[in-house]
């Protein structure tokens, strides 16, 4: 990618001020001032005292101002705050961003969605994304299940689920052929979502799916068979199934893409995810041709935007122009909330809801949830 050649601002022009502080003083002030203190002093002298007499002649005027004073209507703080600073500016603009979301009911899908969230590249922001756009679509009312095929096992803590050794897990549904519904637990901190927890076991998975029958399609038999049993039990339809896989296209992410409709494809705002995006498109692509042919990249998704830097803008500008409808609009800052969550076994969307992180990924769910 081609250098744009444009210049950063000088510092000066992002911080200058929309109104000029005199601090000069003119010479024949300067003169007088000793005049000037004596005049103030008599004048304010005066006034104190005309006000004082009026109080005491006319107690109806007094009390008219004070009740005026108290009818006064409350000004909002976002009105009264100057938005020529950046972060008044950016202040502002969030206030915007959540009064457009407030009150906004997510459509259910006329039936289920199955994504696998998905990039070669470790470290974009898989696991977050997959956590975060879940609980945020759960916490609208809408059923959802995540399923966790990653051996770390980051998705299962984030969302407080207990995924030790002695658990059952995914891993037990791929190679023994454990029901799904005897693995799935709710999430604690979230209504409307439920997990399939990954164990340490998924670590040999690998292995021992090679010499089984069927071994690319045993993830998409078992929520077909879910989707089943969920239907016989009265319970409420799926809306939504995202699929966490791990940094690497084994036979794991292979199941997740054969499960799956639509890719979600999170990208960090770097060069070198563009260079993993279009060795994973090509994979999709070997995908389609034969195992999937239902399968398509629908959703793309810009995280660890730093708007500070101008790398961070063309990569954003890049994605953009080569995928203009699969890029969704909201962008995933860099977070220090989105970062803490995890520590706590929780979604940015439970341990910070006012967060600007929270926001983004609210953002980003109700965008994929509108886009169905």
């Amino acid at each position: 990618m081609k250098s744009s050649g444009s210049k950063i601002p000088p510092f000066a022009a992002l911080f200058r001020s929309s109104t000029t502080v005199r601090t000069s003083v003119q010479p024949e002030k300067v003169a007088n001032a000793g005049e000037d203190t004596v005049s103030r002093e008599t004048t304010g002298q005066e006034t104190t005292q005309s006000a004082t007499v009026v109080a005491h002649e006319d107690p109806v005027r007094s009390q008219e101002a004070v009740q005026a004073r108290a009818e006064a209507p409350v000004q909002n703080v976002m009105d009264t705050i100057d938005d020529s600073t950046p972060l008044a500016s950016e202040l502002a603009s969030e206030n915007k961003r959540r009064e457009r979301l407030s009150g906004r009911t997510l459509p259910s899908p006329d039936e289920t969605r199955y994504f696998t969230v998905s990039n070669q590249k470790g470290g974009v922001g898989k696991t977050t994304t997959t956590v975060n756009i879940a609980a945020a679509l759960a916490s609208a009312g809408l059923n959802v299940l995540v399923v966790d095929i990653d051996p770390q096992g980051n998705a299962s803590t984030a969302l407080g689920i207990e995924h030790h050794a002695e658990v059952d897990s995914i891993y037990d549904v791929l190679i023994n052929d454990v029901p799904l519904a005897e693995v799935v637990a709710a999430c604690p901190d979230v209504d409307n979502l439920v997990v399939a927890p990954a164990t340490i076991h998924l670590a040999g998975a690998e292995i021992e799916l090679v010499s089984l029958v069927a071994r690319e399609q045993r993830l998409r038999r078992a929520l077909d068979q879910y989707a089943k049993y969920r239907e016989e039990n009265d319970l409420p339809r799926l809306d939504y199934v995202f699929v966490d896989c791990p940094p690497s296209l084994g036979l794991l992410t292979v199941n997740a893409f054969v499960a799956a409709r639509e890719v979600l494809i999170p990208i960090q705002c770097e060069y070198y995810a563009l260079e993993g995006l279009s060795q994973l498109l090509k994979n999709i692509e070997m995908i389609q041709k034969h195992l999937n042919a239902d399968l398509v990249v629908s959703t793309i998704l810009l995280t660890m935007y730093d708007g500070r830097t101008n790398l961070a803008s063309q990569v954003a500008a890049e994605v953009r122009e080569h995928f203009p409808k699969q890029v969704l609009g909201a962008l995933i800052p860099r977070s220090v909330r989105i970062s803490e969550a995890p520590s706590y076994q929780q979604t940015v969307m439970t341990y910070d809801r006012n967060s600007t992180g929270a926001l983004s990924y609210l953002e980003a769910a109700t965008e994929i949830a509108e886009r169905a």
